[in-house]
C-alpha cells in the first residue's frame, strides 16, 4: 500500500470516528451529506450532465446536481446491511465544461427534430444536414472522456457507476468494462428498449444506448425489465438476437401477478437469464412515473420503488456480481421529489453493488 492511500486509510478511519450518522446530514458535505474524499471513498460516482438528443422533454442534464441537493435528506440506516455508510460513496465535481456543449448542442439537436417532424423542407437543409455528424463527434469525445475516467479509478480498485443525463452517457463506462471483462451481462430497468439504431440520425441517442451496447461483443446478455413502449423494429431485433436479448413487459410481468405469481418468482426468472458478472442499467423512467413525473419520456405502468430494489437485492443474493452501474433520466422537475427518489435509489445501488463485490456484510 502507497504513502498515500495509507493515508487515504487512515484519514477515513479518523472521519468514520467523528461522524454521527444519525445525526442531520451535512449539505456542505460530500453525496448524502458523508464526509468522505473521492480517495476515501470505495464507490465513485461519475456525473454525466449530457442530453443533447432527448426528443420529448429536456431537465436530464441537471439529473446529477438534483440527487446530489436532495441526497443530504437520506437516513443512512440500511436494515439489511451492516453499517452501509462506512463504505464510503463519493461524486466528482460536475462538468460545467460538459454541460455547456450539452446545452449548446441541445438547442440545436431540439431545431434539428423539428425540422425532421415537419418534413425535412429542403429550405432548411443547409443548415441542419451536418448536425448529426457534428453531434456523433462530440458524442464518441464524451464516450472517450467517461471511460477514461472509468479506467482511472479502476485501477484504484474504486466501484464505479454513471449519474446522467439521458441515457446515452454510461456508454464509455460499458466500453471500460468490456476492456476489463472476459463477458458480462445488462440488467436494463427502462420504459423502452432503447434499440434503436441510430434514432433521429444520432448514433449516440439515448434511445440507442442498448444497440450500442450490443456492439460490444463482451455483453453477452441483454435483459430489459419493464419494457412498455417498444418499435416493432426493436422488437424484431430481440426476437432475432437468438437469446442474446430477452424483454421482460411490463404488461406480462403485471398479467403474471395478476394471475397469482409473485414478484419473487418474477425476479427469478428475470435472473436466471443473467450470466455471474452483471452490469445494471437503470433508466428512471423504469419506476412507475409517480415516482419520476419529470422525466423525459414518462410512461404509464413500471416498478414501484421496492419492487425494483427487491430485483437488485435477489440478484446479489444469487450470488452474482454488480461490476458497474449507471441511473439515468432523473430530472428535477418543479420539485425535489424527482432527485429525492433518484437519491435514495442510487444510495441502494451503491450499497447492494457493494454487498456483491464482498466490500459489505448483510446483517
Amino acid at each position: 500500500m502507497s504513502t498515500q492511500q495509507n493515508q487515504s486509510t487512515n484519514s477515513k478511519q479518523q472521519k468514520i470516528a467523528t461522524f454521527d450518522p444519525n445525526g442531520v446530514g451535512d449539505v456542505n458535505g460530500g453525496l448524502f451529506g458523508l464526509p468522505f474524499t473521492i480517495e476515501e471513498s470505495e464507490v465513485v460516482l461519475i456525473p454525466v450532465p449530457w442530453e443533447v438528443t432527448v426528443s420529448y422533454s429536456a431537465g436530464t442534464a441537471a439529473g446529477p446536481q438534483a440527487i446530489k441537493d436532495a441526497s443530504p435528506q437520506l437516513d443512512l440506516f440500511e436494515p439489511a446491511i451492516k453499517d452501509a455508510w462506512k463504505l464510503g460513496i463519493g461524486m466528482e465535481e460536475i462538468s460545467e465544461d460538459w454541460a455547456v456543449v450539452s446545452d449548446n448542442l441541445r438547442q440545436r439537436a431540439e431545431n434539428y427534430i423539428n425540422w425532421l417532424e415537419d418534413g425535412s423542407p429542403e429550405t432548411d437543409r443547409a443548415e441542419f444536414e451536418n448536425l448529426p455528424a457534428e453531434v456523433t463527434e462530440k458524442g464518441e469525445e464524451l464516450l472517450q472522456w467517461l471511460k477514461s475516467k472509468a479506467h482511472h479509478y479502476l485501477d484504484q480498485g474504486k466501484l464505479v457507476g454513471v449519474v446522467g443525463g439521458d441515457h446515452s452517457t454510461p456508454l464509455g463506462l460499458m466500453h471500460a468494462l468490456a476492456e476489463r471483462h472476459e463477458e458480462y451481462g445488462i440488467l436494463q430497468v427502462d420504459a423502452h428498449a432503447d434499440l434503436r439504431d441510430a434514432y433521429e440520425g444520432f448514433k449516440y441517442s439515448h434511445a440507442s444506448i442498448m444497440f450500442n451496447a450490443l456492439q460490444l461483443p463482451q455483453v453477452k446478455k441483454l435483459v430489459q425489465v419493464g419494457i412498455r413502449d417498444i418499435c416493432q423494429a426493436e422488437a424484431e431485433l430481440a426476437n432475432q438476437s437468438n437469446g442474446r436479448v430477452t424483454i421482460f413487459y411490463d404488461s406480462v410481468l403485471k398479467e403474471n401477478m395478476y394471475a397469482g405469481d409473485s414478484w419473487k418468482k418474477e425476479c427469478k426468472k428475470i435472473i436466471a437469464q443473467l450470466p455471474q458478472k452483471v452490469y445494471i442499467s437503470f433508466d428512471i423512467d423504469g419506476l412507475d412515473p409517480k415516482l419520476c413525473p419529470a422525466t423525459g419520456t414518462p410512461v404509464p405502468g413500471g416498478l414501484e420503488f421496492e419492487e425494483a430494489v427487491y430485483l437488485i437485492k435477489a440478484l446479489v443474493k444469487s450470488g452474482r456480481e454488480i461490476i458497474g452501474f449507471d441511473l439515468c433520466e432523473v430530472a428535477p422537475g418543479e420539485s425535489e421529489w424527482n432527485g429525492n427518489v433518484g437519491a435514495r435509489l442510487l444510495y441502494r445501488l451503491c450499497n447492494w453493488m457493494a454487498v456483491s463485490q464482498k466490500r459489505l456484510e448483510v446483517q
